[in-house]
């Protein structure tokens, strides 16, 4: 289909730790899809990723709160008013009688977008997770008709203070509804049964992650990659680099990453006395990542579900590192089973068990022939699953289909 032109309506772009997003984007432009991207916060991880150089699409900064811009938001309402009385109408006595901010937040954000969507002949938007981003993609729809897709991702749905039944009207709404894994998409299937879930797996590049041969470090890294939150499990990482050091296992540990759990990470590496061995390394950026990569005996992801539901989805820090032939360890967390299968294409344990994550660290470091059957087993089952032009590909098709 030609001159296909697609909204995307992220809660903030570019955002350092979501490259499976820079990426996606990337690839639709590629194959020849016209992007626009709608921004509700402006970014500030005050880090980005050198892809984003190559990004075409134009990006639009919706103001995130009514204060901001008062004067922009009254005019968006003056239009919708006067574009879609009706609609107008009947959605804002609906969003008012809620009596929630945010609400009206979203419907404003909503009739800030609609002139350009209009302007630029966009009849479809697509947003990433089923949280604020799909709220303004669902008020388009209600106001202005507007077709709206969304991809669930993890935090969107398993948390405990998501609500499920703004997720079903959310689902209910939509032309289509993507998730991440099948773990996710049976899920989803519970919150609104028989709506439309496609199972599309996060991509990656693989002429950019392509095998050239991994050249590990004489003292074996055993790296760790992701934000420092509890659902990542670097607690059980740096709890098993203390056994591993008990044990006279001779290694070394780097975490790359930031976020909320630091400082007590920090606080246990000091308290295990471990400092000599496991370094938080801060966050780096993807073209590092990929000369990293390749220096490492392992690379863990010891995903755990958190106490207060967040879980991983399918980490693509695990596709990157079976992309480029590192042997890895993870937990049979949510979708991460339908890409790691133990003893096959990694090793798999459970989760909260730093005994059980040394044992299999160990195992990588000492038995490299095993380590290296297992990738050569990883890269080609990313090659067969999680081939980013395939699976955009495939996103293409359905929006064409709904643009049809």
């Amino acid at each position: 289909m030609a001159n296909l032109k697609i909204g995307y309506v992220l809660k903030m772009y570019p955002r350092f730790s979501e490259t499976f997003i820079l990426s996606e984007i990337l690839e639709l432009e590629r194959q020849g899809v016209d992007v626009h991207i709608f921004s509700l916060k402006k970014p500030d991880d005050g880090r980005f990723h050198a892809d984003l150089s190559r990004v075409k699409a134009p990006v639009t900064y919706v103001p995130e709160h009514l204060r901001v811009d008062p004067g922009a938001f009254a005019a968006a309402h003056r239009a919708m008013a006067s574009r879609h009385p009706a609609r107008y109408r009947r959605l804002l006595w609906r969003t008012l009688s809620r009596r929630r901010t945010g609400a009206l937040r979203r419907l404003s954000q909503a009739a800030y977008i609609a002139p350009i969507l209009q302007r630029e002949g966009i009849t479809h938007v697509h947003a990433h997770f089923a949280s604020s981003a799909t709220s303004v993609a669902h008020s388009l729809h209600r106001l202005a008709g507007v077709r709206y897709s969304f991809t669930a991702h993890a935090k969107d749905i398993f948390h405990d203070e998501v609500d499920l039944r703004s997720v079903a009207r959310k689902i209910d709404g939509a032309a289509f509804v993507v998730t991440v894994s099948d773990f996710n998409r049976a899920f989803l299937g519970q919150v609104s049964p028989g709506a439309r879930v496609e199972r599309i797996y996060n991509g990656l590049d693989l002429q950019q992650f392509h095998r050239n041969g991994t050249r590990p470090d004489d003292l074996p890294l055993v790296l760790g990659v992701g934000r420092l939150v509890e659902k990542k499990g670097f607690d059980d990482l740096i709890r098993a680099c203390a056994r591993l050091r008990d044990e006279g296992v001779a290694f070394r540990c780097q975490i790359v990453g930031k976020g909320e759990r630091e400082a007590e990470l920090r606080r246990l590496v000091d308290a295990l006395g471990v400092a000599d061995r496991v370094t938080l390394a801060g966050p780096m950026p993807r073209d590092a990542l990929l000369g990293l990569y390749p220096r490492a005996a392992a690379l863990v992801a010891p995903c755990v579900v958190g106490a207060d539901g967040n879980r991983d989805g399918l980490p693509t820090v695990l596709i990157e590192a079976m992309a480029l032939g590192v042997p890895v360890v993870s937990t049979p967390v949510t979708g991460i089973p339908e890409l790691v299968t133990d003893g096959e294409t990694g090793l798999l344990v459970d989760e909260r068990s730093p005994e059980a994550l040394a044992a299999a660290i160990r195992g990588l470091v000492v038995d490299r022939a095993r380590a290296a059957r297992l990738a050569d087993a990883a890269r080609a089952r990313v090659e067969h699953a999680f081939d980013l032009r395939a699976n955009v590909a495939q996103l293409r098709r359905l929006f064409e289909e709904a643009a049809a």
